[in-house]
């Protein structure tokens, strides 16, 4: 066995939602440790911004610009990454969105636009990765679900159902996949501080709930969220599947 991450040098590793907060500091941190990142995401700009970033480790990192609800074109980019590639050694499932609203404001669109990013999308980039990592015989797929997954929280149904979703796909998928030796297991972050978040903390009320909630009365950065990915992808993990791991400061301890 390497030590630490070592074994992460050279591997190739599919991050969708890879170019914006907690999604970019996953994909620096481990093209860090030498992997080749290949981000998926939606705006140019902050995809551009965070090859260069990528680069500056060396290695061999792109980009794909893709709204990942549009399956067929997920599908074909999933061809062409291994096409360049060869293979995908790990997938980070990590695109997601929120709509914050009570429940008996919520629309069908909004339920519908939450679920397909969040959900839908997540499975079908998991099946498309699955039939290649299924031939090779190996491979790891780790989700970023959420506490609101296990505890429900204000204005969040859509989210809340659909990250529940995404932890009970999870164990779906790690029971049926094992057999080819894929590993597929979950983080489960609490409310992060990153500038997609920083207008939701505005409300004083808001953040002082959500810091009596947490037991470390603090929040978390994108850092302490990696640090489970990093472990997931690495050697460190091949004994464990269909976990989720909880980065909530003991949130859903109490």
């Amino acid at each position: 066995m390497t030590k630490g991450f070592d074994d992460l040098k050279g591997k190739n590793i599919v991050v969708t939602g890879g170019n914006k907060g907690i999604g970019q500091q996953i994909s620096k941190d481990l093209a860090e440790f030498g992997a080749n990142i290949i981000v998926i995401g939606r705006d140019i700009t902050s995809l551009n911004e965070t090859l260069t970033i990528l680069k500056r480790n060396g290695g061999y990192h792109s980009i794909y610009v893709l709204d990942i609800t549009k399956i067929n074109e997920v599908e074909k980019t999933i061809e062409t990454i291994i096409k360049n590639y060869g293979t995908i050694d790990v997938l980070v499932n990590n695109a997601g969105i929120n709509i914050t609203k009570p429940a008996l404001e919520i629309q069908e669109d909004d339920w519908d636009k939450v679920l397909d990013i969040n959900l839908k999308s997540l499975f079908f980039i998991s099946q498309f990765v699955g039939k290649y990592m299924s031939k090779e015989g190996k491979g790891k797929i780790i989700n970023i679900a959420s506490q609101v997954g296990f505890v429900g929280y204000f204005n969040r149904a859509p989210y809340a159902s659909s990250k529940g979703g995404v932890i009970q796909l999870t164990k779906s998928l790690a029971v049926e996949w094992a057999k080819y030796n894929i590993n597929v297991n979950a983080v489960a972050p609490t409310f992060v501080e990153t500038s997609l978040t920083e207008k939701m903390f505005e409300s004083q009320e808001f953040k002082e709930d959500v810091l009596e909630r947490i037991l470390f009365h603090k929040l978390p950065t994108p850092n302490d969220i990696s640090g489970a990915v990093l472990y997931l992808s690495s050697q460190l993990s091949n004994f464990v599947t269909g976990e989720t791991i909880k980065v909530d400061g003991g949130w859903t301890a109490m």
